[in-house]
């Protein structure tokens, strides 16, 4: 099965979950609006957010084409990949449990966005720096030990090794774990720094995804978008301190 990826062409943002995935899975895909292909690019991603034709059109992206299905929500598509490649259990509690900690991960996600952005979605960082500030600290203080504790005890408890997250293999939300970690690592070194000694499982599990042959490639290779201002993950060192 190949696939169509549609997501913003300049930004990792929520879209890196799920090529994050496809990359493991060893899946090919089309990246649709970094692809100068005719019919691709930035274009093709809009005609496809402002549809009038799609039974039921999705409200943003990712959005993945998997032959006749159009799928969005990234938890939704990680739980379809998952499924046809090996990255989430086949009974249905661990499916369900994979998925758990898949949305637990996205809360966490918003969390971080709002931390630049926690007046308005649609305002510039600049116009709302103060409220940043703010958000930041108390994002610093106790949401972010609040969420590194969680994964910290949940691969601790995993009586399966305290390799991933659930089970004994590789599942989705242990590469979107790698993600968090990667992308907090960028916005708020100086807290990471901090906290990172007191939750090894997560480093290690972190380390362990890193490692792996495709993940390494991937993170090689020019596919992998770097860290920027205009993504989820944003490091203003403002934000970071104080």
């Amino acid at each position: 099965m190949s696939y169509q990826l549609y997501y913003w062409p300049s930004i990792q943002g929520r879209g890196e979950f799920v090529r994050l995935a496809l990359e493991e899975a060893g899946a090919p895909y089309v990246d649709v609006a970094r692809s100068d292909a005719p019919g691709a690019g930035v274009p093709a991603l809009m005609r496809l957010l402002e549809s009038t034709e799609l039974p039921l059109p999705p409200f943003a992206p990712p959005v993945l084409r998997a032959e006749t299905l159009l799928i969005s929500q990234t938890a939704t598509i990680l739980e379809f990949i998952g499924a046809h490649h090996g990255l989430a259990p086949q009974e249905e509690a661990g499916r369900l449990a994979v998925q758990q900690l898949q949305l637990t991960l996205a809360d966490w996600l918003a969390e971080v966005h709002d931390t630049h952005h926690p007046i308005a979605s649609g305002q510039y960082y600049e116009e709302q720096k103060p409220e940043a500030r703010r958000r930041a600290q108390d994002f610093r203080a106790h949401r972010l030990p609040k969420y590194l504790g969680y994964f910290e005890r949940v691969i601790h408890q995993n009586p399966a090794g305290e390799r991933y997250l659930y089970g004994g293999s590789l599942t989705y939300a242990d590469l979107s774990l790698f993600q968090m970690v990667e992308g907090l690592r960028y916005a708020f070194p100086g807290a990471m720094a901090q906290l990172e000694p007191g939750h090894p499982r997560i480093v290690r599990a972190h380390a362990h995804v890193r490692e792996r042959p495709r993940i390494a490639a991937y993170l090689a290779s020019p596919r992998r978008l770097k860290f920027n201002a205009q993504g989820i993950f944003r490091h203003y060192p403002q934000l970071d301190t104080g």
